[in-house]
């Protein structure tokens, strides 16, 4: 069994801020793999089902986002999961918008959601670290991530979930590069070699035909008799 977390910070108000990107990742893999209805557990909501051959629980924890430990700590207990079984869908302010990147342990790195879950758990879980760029200013990271996604993001971000949706089963099964790549599909499709619209390679124009060198003019026939041409020579 594997418990993925989405983090964030539960009610309308906070519900497109950039915080809130582990809520939307979990969101779209319940959504994309027909989860059941959410319900209030662990204090916050989760849902039960399965990917690929895993057993998945989701849970999104309503404590807010700096006790977000608490509600993963007691679901973590309930299932009788080890940290490693654990893993956390969360915002990265170190990443560029659209970027995934999959890693086991480490620190928290300041975020508070990864802090608190530190301290309940200890630092060996999973973590998905969904960029969403930085401000430029240390000072300005607090009110940069709990602003909304801008109109620029949506298309980006549509991409981003929806390969983490493709990807989830990979995920829970363990191949974290199988999941990276579903997700780079979404948000960075190949393209085909021949670098034309529609795939198609482009159609080899014809060598230009050399041109032909200029016909010399045949020279007039020489009409005079014999004698006047010799009369001409001594002119």
């Amino acid at each position: 069994m594997r418990l993925f977390v989405g983090l964030g910070n539960p009610g309308p108000k906070y519900a497109r801020n950039r915080h809130n990107i582990g809520f939307m990742a979990v969101d779209q893999i319940a959504s994309d793999h027909h989860f059941p209805a959410w319900r209030r557990k662990f204090q916050g909501q989760v849902t039960e089902g399965r990917l690929g051959s895993e057993k998945v629980v989701l849970l999104k924890p309503e404590t807010f986002m700096n006790l977000s430990g608490q509600s993963v700590g007691e679901a973590m207990r309930f299932y009788k999961l080890d940290p490693a079984d654990v893993t956390v869908f969360h915002d990265e302010i170190d990443l560029t918008p659209a970027k995934c990147r999959v890693k086991s342990g480490g620190g928290h790195a300041g975020h508070n959601g990864l802090r608190s879950i530190h301290q309940h758990l200890g630092p060996d879980y999973q973590r998905v670290r969904l960029g969403v760029g930085h401000p430029g200013r240390k000072e300005a990271v607090p009110g940069y991530v709990l602003k909304d996604f801008a109109k620029a993001d949506e298309e980006w971000l549509d991409d981003l979930l929806r390969g983490i949706g493709d990807g989830a089963p990979a995920l829970a099964e363990g191949d974290a590069g199988r999941f990276q790549n579903a997700v780079s599909l979404r948000v960075a499709p190949a393209r085909s070699s021949g670098g034309t619209k529609g795939g198609e390679a482009a159609e080899e124009k014809p060598a230009a035909k050399a041109k032909a060198e200029p016909t010399a003019e045949p020279e007039p026939e020489d009409a005079r008799s014999p004698l006047q041409r010799l009369v001409d020579r001594f002119r």
